[in-house]
């Protein structure tokens, strides 16, 4: 027995040691980074921050893959190979939602990836078009009850945070709206600007800067409390209590990627994101820092996963 063991043992010290080495000569060639969603939102601004800001010895090169709620671009990821050079900037929608929602999904959103670390969360922020006559929760309730169906809200996809923002609020109001998504918020935005659609619960950061434009008008936040980055906006909460939904933005690898690896970048995602100055852009924007280990990251998906699946189960929201 002892003797049979020793090629086993040597295997093995070889295994570790050839994975040492990949772990300290990593990355050799450029890392892509994928985002779902076209470029615009806040995923591909987190990305483009420690694209900038990353210090590994090679590029970070950020690639757009949107479409079908962040699905094709995350299962782009799943099926890279393991080997640290593809990632994909993760949201709610991706990697706790998408399964609850779609019958067929082309990943599993656990099984098929490692977690490298969360990064930042945000409120969605409930904003209607200027001409709709409500100016706060309260009339907005009243004027769905007297007018079923009439709304329309928009999201950049089905399964996004934005999408199930409103499912859970119909949900908890006893309202109705009709459900609209689009490709990505840039082609939302302008419907809602133009009266096509007249509600969305779109990501802070991209809809923040418009409504103090005045081009359309904020009625709260999605999260529990207020966000420093607008005081004066209250939350859905305070007049629908037990409204919460915040969106969250992780960094995931595929299944398999070595440990090492993995440590490697989480340990430059927390220098670029404990940057002082990236930190202020980043609640600048209504995003909130929020960096983790890639154990904590997966503790903290497993509880989304089970949260959002009731909430769509309640809702009755479906792809399909």
């Amino acid at each position: 027995m002892k003797t049979m063991s020793l090629p086993l043992v040597l295997c093995a010290a070889l295994g570790l040691s050839a994975w040492s080495a990949h772990a300290q000569t990593y990355p050799a060639k450029p890392v892509r980074l994928v985002v779902t969603f076209p470029s615009g939102g806040a995923p591909d601004t987190l990305a483009r921050i420690f694209s900038e800001k990353a210090q590994l010895g090679q590029a970070i090169v950020v690639d757009n893959k949107p479409g079908a709620g962040g699905n094709i671009g995350t299962d782009f990821v799943a099926k890279a190979a393991p080997d640290g050079y593809t990632l994909v900037m993760a949201t709610v929608g991706t990697h706790a939602i998408n399964g609850a929602l779609y019958s067929k999904m082309p990943y599993d959103m656990v099984k098929d990836f490692v977690p490298v670390g969360h990064l930042a969360s945000a409120p969605n922020l409930l904003v209607v078009n200027n001409d709709l006559p409500v100016r706060n929760v309260t009339e907005l309730i009243t004027y769905m009850k007297a007018n079923p169906n009439k709304l329309s809200f928009g999201s950049p996809g089905i399964g996004t945070s934005v999408h199930v923002s409103g499912e859970l609020f119909k949900s908890l109001t006893g309202t109705s709206m009709t459900h609209v998504p689009y490709k990505g918020r840039q082609f939302a935005i302008p419907d809602l600007i133009g009266g096509q659609i007249q509600v969305m619960f779109d990501n802070m950061p991209s809809a923040l800067p418009m409504a103090k434009e005045g081009k359309i008008r904020a009625l709260a936040q999605t999260t529990a409390k207020r966000s420093a980055a607008a005081p004066d906006v209250p939350t859905v909460a305070e007049t629908v209590p037990g409204f919460e939904a915040t969106t969250w933005f992780a960094i995931f690898a595929p299944a398999g990627t070595p440990r090492d690896v993995v440590a490697r970048l989480n340990a430059e995602m927390q220098r670029v994101f404990k940057l002082p100055d990236v930190q202020d852009k980043l609640r600048t924007l209504g995003l909130e820092p929020w960096i983790s280990t890639p154990e904590e990251l997966a503790r903290f998906q497993a509880t989304e996963i089970v949260k959002w699946a009731k909430v769509v189960k309640d809702s009755g929201a479906s792809a399909e």
